[in-house]
């Protein structure tokens, strides 16, 4: 497979310092910035996708009339992060008994 190669890209020296600053050991600059690249990649299709998601919701709460208070919507999910969080302290919990 061929490569490409991204634009030059010319920045502030402070960037480029604070940038080598918080390489990891055996990181380039290079690997870096492609990693930076690909995360922000990421990070903007899974915002569309969730906006497509928020907005496919309101539509088809607006055909359908049914709507849920926030404050049930805030309960709900309040419920479902206590089970996860108590079902995560378990396997910890067993495993100091354990010793």
């Amino acid at each position: 497979m061929k490569t490409a190669t991204f634009p030059s890209l010319r920045v502030e020296p402070e960037l480029r310092e604070a940038a080598e600053q918080v390489l990891e050991e055996g990181e380039s600059l290079s690997g870096f910035i492609e990693a930076s690249v690909r995360e922000s990649i990421e990070r903007r299709r899974t915002r569309a996708e969730f906006m497509a998601r928020g907005l496919a919701s309101r539509e088809a709460a607006q055909r359908s009339g049914v709507y849920f208070a926030s404050e049930a919507v805030h309960a709900e999910l309040g419920q479902m992060l206590a089970k996860a969080r108590a079902k995560a302290k378990a396997p910890k919990a067993a495993k100091r008994a354990r010793g």
